[in-house]
């Protein structure tokens, strides 16, 4: 029976030691040696067979009975597809062994350095089945030559290619391929007292090393922890959600149950992080986290992806309607008050839903869907859920496609300004005109601002779009005081120019613009219009621009007065100049008492406060005798125009008054 022996080392020493010894006393019987090892294994086994006179300088024996194959070159001859081939095994090393049999009267005596075989080239990458399988699999076809050619055969592996307790079946599997396993070390029985001392301490050594790495190895899993936890909330973070919504995917695929994806985003977070600070605010998300824990098994996952958004995972759901049940109690509860110090706190949440397979296969896939829903929810007045349709995919596409083509709109001129004049309600004078950017798409032809406005503030493309519409403003605005003196252009500023930067770009307006405060020629010529989330924020940079612009003189109107929180407390806070009644409540005004006590009511409130008021959507002869009647102060709509390009409207200040009271 041939021998198949296995050697395991440590270092290179204890290696070509042994290497040298097994290959050297075959050459010094008579017998053939065969090397299969790396170049510089090779280099350091020629120079200790060297010194026993058996190769010369350059590794050749005398007789030709020893042969040195460098692993290197051997692998690529049989591979194929990234594994161990035997049919170009056999050809690559077995006919050498054949021929090395039939040729040689002695024996025959292979070594293989069997990591280096599989790894000690770099242009030969190893399929998945990984090396120790590739290494399996090349010992196996060694025992099958041995079956069939008379040779002795030595394999050897360093100990570092099994580092891990996992790697034990992995190392069984490699000594029962072999008749005998050699020690790693070599033992001498006579060996002196002193040598045994060193054994033992390097054996204390290397009990040292262990419990130092198993020492790192806690540091590393609670590093591990670190990273993988919000330190915020103690909650997992994206990169586990991400790894557990793939876990629990595969568990659904497996079980046949679906599971639910909501995604939760905070409403008016960020007002509370803005006006009572972030560590208020810090403290707000760690007990939403903490509420969010008490509506979930704990097979499901709740994580904190950052900001002030969260997801839950409900996994292996029996019955659907679970879903809705805790989306509805997240509502909720998320919309009782949260005591943060001192202070009491009112949040709402927009919430997103979508569901496994019914809606998407992969993680990827669910994630856009629920974001997707969270955003209809928040389109849809927020504090609500909403479960992920088909018809949103398609309408992100359109709104992606959108935002694409209005990059193109901007750098090609498809923009316009168009101006829609405002007229004092009891000369019927036009006193003055709202700029409003109007889109001509080449091949869609008009795009309504519904649609590319919130995307240009959503991908922060309104900064552009806002500073081309102030400076067109502006230049028309000062034409036309050649017309009339006291005429202002209203210019709309979006909460977005402020939060995208601070409102630096506004800055820039007083900066780059020499604005007349008052002297001869009346008011500036541009007014600004805001909403009333902006004024709710009350973050300190806007604030600050807000004041900055009033300290020039220019005047500032609240848009859409009525429709949002409508709070009194920042009328008096800020140093407004005008209130625009929204057209929701000019609409059928004539017959509607309700509205016109609203409008009248405002219209007085104002009045009290210092303000003046501009009427929106005034379409009939009866809602402008209305709002005149109630003292408004001036009017808006198609009845007095519709939006229009600059030589139309300057062609209206030239004519007579649109209206006489």
């Amino acid at each position: 029976m041939n021998d198949h022996l296995v050697q395991f080392y440590e270092d290179d020493v204890f290696l070509i030691k042994g290497l040298s010894d097994y290959i050297g006393d075959a050459l010094e019987r008579g017998d053939k040696g065969i090397a299969i090892a790396t170049s510089s294994h090779l280099d350091m086994l020629h120079e200790s067979l060297g010194a026993r006179g058996l190769v010369d300088a350059q590794g050749r024996s005398r007789d030709g009975s020893y042969l040195a194959l460098h692993a290197d070159h051997m692998l690529p001859m049989f591979m194929e597809n990234g594994l161990p081939d035997e049919r170009r095994f056999r050809t690559a090393i077995g006919n050498v062994i054949r021929q090395a049999s039939e040729r040689h009267q002695g024996r025959v005596c292979v070594f293989g350095e069997m990591v280096a075989i599989l790894c000690a080239t770099s242009h030969c990458s190893l399929n998945a089945v990984g090396k120790h399988d590739a290494a399996i699999r090349v010992e196996r076809f060694f025992n099958k030559l041995q079956r069939q050619f008379d040779f002795d055969l030595l394999c050897a592996y360093p100990l570092n290619a099994f580092p891990a307790a996992a790697d034990a079946p992995m190392f069984d599997e490699v000594c029962t391929l072999h008749t005998h396993v050699l020690p790693a070390e070599s033992y001498d029985p006579a060996a002196s007292v002193q040598t045994l001392q060193r054994t033992i301490a390097a054996l204390q050594q290397q009990a040292y090393s262990l419990s130092t790495e198993v020492r790192d190895r806690r540091l590393i899993e609670q590093a591990l922890r670190e990273v993988n936890i919000d330190r915020l909330t103690g909650l997992p973070n994206r990169n586990v959600f991400q790894d557990r919504l793939e876990m629990d995917i595969k568990k659904a695929h497996r079980s046949g149950l679906p599971l639910a994806l909501l995604f939760i985003d905070l409403d008016h977070f960020k007002e509370i992080n803005d006006t009572l600070g972030h560590q208020v605010g810090d403290m707000l998300l760690k007990q939403v986290g903490q509420r969010l824990q008490t509506y979930v098994r704990e097979s499901d996952t709740v994580a904190r992806l950052g900001g002030d958004e969260f997801t839950i995972t409900l996994s292996e759901l029996h019955n659907i309607d679970t879903v809705t049940k805790v989306a509805q109690k997240i509502r909720n509860d998320l919309a009782k008050p949260f005591l943060l110090g001192n202070e009491l706190a009112y949040i709402s949440a927009s919430i997103g839903i979508t569901m496994y397979p019914r809606d998407a296969l992969t993680a990827g896939d669910l994630l856009r869907n629920a974001d997707q829903a969270m955003y209809q929810s928040k389109d849809n007045g927020r504090n609500r859920f909403t479960y992920f349709t088909a018809s949103m995919q398609e309408a992100a596409q359109a709104r992606m496609a959108i935002s694409n083509e209005l990059r193109r709109a901007i750098d090609d001129d498809q923009l316009a300004v168009h101006f829609q004049p405002i007229i004092d309600m009891a000369s019927g004078q036009i006193r003055k005109a709202e700029a409003l950017v109007r889109w001509l798409h080449p091949a869609r032809g008009p795009v309504s601002p519904v649609d590319f406005i919130p995307i240009a503030e959503h991908t922060g493309q309104i900064v552009t779009i806002g500073n081309w519409v102030f400076r067109k403003a502006l230049a028309h605005a000062r034409r036309w005081r050649r017309v009339d003196r006291q005429l202002t252009v209203n210019v709309n500023v979006s909460p977005a120019q402020f939060y995208h930067t601070n409102g630096e770009n506004c800055r820039h307006w007083l900066a780059d613009h020499s604005f007349d405060t008052g002297g001869g020629t009346g008011p500036p010529e541009v007014g600004i219009e805001i909403t009333e989330g902006l004024l709710l924020a009350s973050n300190s940079a806007v604030m600050k621009q807000l004041l900055a612009f009033q300290q020039a003189g220019i005047k500032i109107s609240l848009d859409d007065f009525g429709t949002g929180y409508s709070s009194l407390s920042y009328l008096r806070k800020f140093n407004l100049d005008y209130l625009k009644i929204d057209k929701s409540f000019v609409y059928n005004l004539e017959h509607d008492a309700a509205n016109v006590a609203l409008c009248e009511a405002i219209i007085v409130m104002a009045h009290k406060l210092g303000l003046e008021v501009i009427a929106e959507g005034v379409e009939t002869e009866q809602q402008y005798d209305i709002l005149r009647r109630a003292g408004c102060d001036y009017g808006q709509g198609f009845l007095f125009g519709e939006p229009l390009p600059p030589d139309a409207f300057e062609a209206l200040l030239h004519g007579p008054p649109l209206l006489t009271a």
